[in-house]
């Protein structure tokens, strides 16, 4: 059944936004905005209701029932912490309150959540499968918040799915959203003179544009089959790849050296990350999407490669180009 009155939570979030604008032209009953922070009114789109709710209120519920919800997508989630952020509430936030909305779906009668899940669920692993498909086990890793919590999240989702199947899940284990407004940990990697590379780790990048997760999550509304689906485009780009594209040079570095050099600048308190971080870029799980566009129904519009280059292309249109001078 397609969805009609239909809960956002993150509605003011890079994704949230971008799912409210696709939503917000739909004939929808009515569409609800969660977000922690109030969103100002020039960021308001018409016909959207907007409330200010953390997704650990225990009021989720009512909210629920004053509009009488049918589908939540649950977006709220924390992908990169603040510098005064802890481990801690990072969890009370990611697993805690998704357990918080799950709790309030089923009390409330909820048909149907989507939940934007991520390829890190499955951990950043020396053994990771050349191409990863919905079947491959979450691993998620402890040393990345991001990851634990993600695999955590999924762990709880399928224990849902278990113990309550009137709730029916769509669950989207994304690649990493590349967008013509995208600024993040792994954009930041991109606009380094010098691209960082692993002697002999290919570092693959499953990329997917954004309006490719926006359209998934509304093709997720209608009448797609729910299940587990990673979301991505097709192939992949190596960091040697990426770096030619870029007109850049990638040098390749021993791990060893690379460990020290993060063992240093942790320990100094210049660099935020630490030497557990090179598993980030030596292991990253490759995600096919065959699942999705067979089974799930949607094709996304750009390939791996085609959303790479869009990405480029309008950074450089902004005037803050990645590419060589």
């Amino acid at each position: 059944m397609s969805a009609r009155r239909v809960l956002v939570t993150g509605g003011d979030g890079f994704l949230g936004r971008g799912v409210l604008a696709a939503l917000a032209g739909k004939s929808l009953d009515v569409l609800v905005a969660l977000d922690v922070r109030e969103v100002p009114a020039e960021r308001q789109l018409q016909g959207v209701v907007y409330r200010q709710q953390d997704v650990r209120d225990a009021g989720i519920g009512d909210t629920l029932a004053a509009h009488a919800i049918d589908t939540v997508v649950h977006l709220a989630s924390i992908v990169t912490p603040g510098k005064d952020s802890n481990r801690a509430f990072e969890h009370s936030v990611d697993v805690g309150g998704t357990r918080n909305v799950l709790e309030a779906c089923v009390a409330r009668g909820v048909r149907h959540i989507v939940v934007s899940s991520s390829g890190a669920a499955y951990g950043y692993h020396a053994d990771n499968p050349a191409w990863i498909t919905e079947s491959q086990p979450l691993r998620g890793n402890p040393v990345f918040a991001y990851a634990d919590h993600k695999r955590q999240v999924e762990e709880m989702l399928a224990d849902y799915r278990a113990a309550h199947p009137a709730l029916a899940q769509t669950v989207l284990r994304i690649g990493t959203i590349l967008g013509e407004r995208v600024d993040n940990q792994i954009t930041a990697l991109f606009e380094k003179k010098r691209l960082i590379a692993i002697r002999g780790s290919a570092s693959p990048f499953v990329f997917v544009w954004d309006e490719d997760v926006t359209g998934a999550i509304a093709h997720a509304l209608g009448e797609a089959p729910p299940g587990c689906y990673n979301l991505a485009g097709d192939g992949a780009l190596t960091i040697h790849e990426i770096a030619s594209r870029l007109g850049k040079q990638a040098t390749d570095w021993p791990v060893g050296v690379l460990k020290a050099a993060l063992a240093v600048g942790s320990a100094l308190g210049v660099s935020r990350y630490g030497p557990e971080q090179l598993d980030f870029l030596r292991y990253r799980p490759v995600l096919l999407n065959t699942a999705l566009k067979e089974r799930f129904g949607y094709v996304p519009s750009k390939t791996s490669s085609e959303a790479f280059d869009a990405f480029v292309a309008a950074r450089a249109r902004q005037g803050r180009p990645v590419t060589s001078s």
